[in-house]
């Protein structure tokens, strides 16, 4: 039986991670200017991100007609497991991280949740898939860990708190979950629709959250409501919606190793907001972090894409 969905390309998984991982770095500096005034905490903020997140993408399955029973013959236990394996480690990712910005800082919460990220799949799918890095992926691997030191070291104006380091730790466990189980996914050839994961995800992500967000304060204040509004909206819609979407497309058909160093342009993407739009400077380790870290992403983009292209072994005979 050949699957409803079109498979993708191993070039345009990659693609969709890379813009998926470049929105995701505005949300963190969205989420900076949203504290600052609100009134919203962490909780509260990831709650209407994810319900507006959610919203946005029934608005879109309505008005283009698309069913979000699945469009895959996926068995029901099968989406079940989607959707609490994808919309708990959502649920982790997001919360930890936006508690990560506000206990340490923009710059130290991104830097450990997307440096921790690598390290914790590299292990997950050595011992849950069997994946080999390789002697050029190790290396790439390394150069992405050091450029995100230097930027951690040389860049930030944050201050290091333990327990905002705490938080980018299990928003990084959050994210290797998601990250590890999809590409198993993929890897096991069980079909699925990348829109409707998104949907269940978030509505399960909504769910966990309503109770702490409410115990924090579910409402901004009225001073600079405007301003909030577009704010949650845009943090609903481009990092959110389409990001996630993304995402789960992409990481199906990408190694999980690779998938989780490409969204390494993450911090990347936040320190250019940072400074186009907060007046932050750049030091000459934030510079150099970022040439690292960009050339490490690329020299594993190319060895990703000579492994595409390589004959598979035939299967042995049983």
């Amino acid at each position: 039986m050949s699957s409803a969905v079109p498979a993708l390309s191993t070039g345009r998984g990659m693609l969709y991670i890379t813009v998926a991982a470049t929105s995701w770095g505005t949300a963190g500096a969205a989420a900076a200017l949203c504290f600052d005034g609100s009134g919203l905490g962490p909780m509260a903020l990831t709650f209407w991100r994810a319900l507006g997140g959610l919203a946005l993408l029934l608005a879109a399955a309505k008005t283009t007609g698309r069913r979000l029973s699945a469009t895959t013959p996926q068995p029901r236990r099968h989406r079940i497991t989607d959707t609490l394996v994808n919309g708990l480690g959502l649920t982790l990712f997001q919360a930890g991280y936006f508690e990560a910005v506000q206990g340490t800082g923009l710059a130290v919460a991104t830097v450990v949740t997307l440096g921790a990220a690598p390290v914790m799949i590299a292990i997950g799918a050595r011992i849950t898939m069997g994946e080999r890095i390789g002697g050029t992926g190790s290396v790439a691997v390394t150069g992405a860990l050091t450029g995100l030191a230097v930027l951690a070291l040389g860049g930030g104006s944050g201050q290091v708190r333990p327990d905002g380091i705490a938080w980018a730790l299990l928003s990084a466990a959050g994210y290797a979950c998601i990250t590890l189980y999809t590409r198993a996914q993929g890897r096991a050839g069980r079909p699925r629709d990348a829109f409707a994961t998104t949907v269940r995800s978030f509505a399960v992500c909504a769910l966990c959250l309503f109770p702490p967000a409410a115990a924090e304060g579910l409402w901004p204040h009225s001073a600079g409501l405007g301003r909030t509004l577009a704010l949650l909206l845009y943090i609903a819609a481009v990092p959110t919606a389409l990001g996630y979407a993304l995402y789960f497309a992409g990481a199906a058909i990408v190694r999980a190793t690779t998938a989780s160093v490409i969204a390494l342009i993450e911090p990347v993407s936040a320190t250019v907001i940072a400074v186009a739009l907060l007046g932050e400077h750049l030091t000459a380790a934030t510079v150099a972090g970022t040439a690292v870290l960009l050339a490490s992403v690329t020299g594993l983009a190319l060895t990703e894409a000579r492994l595409a292209v390589r004959p598979r072994p035939a299967p042995a005979a049983r």
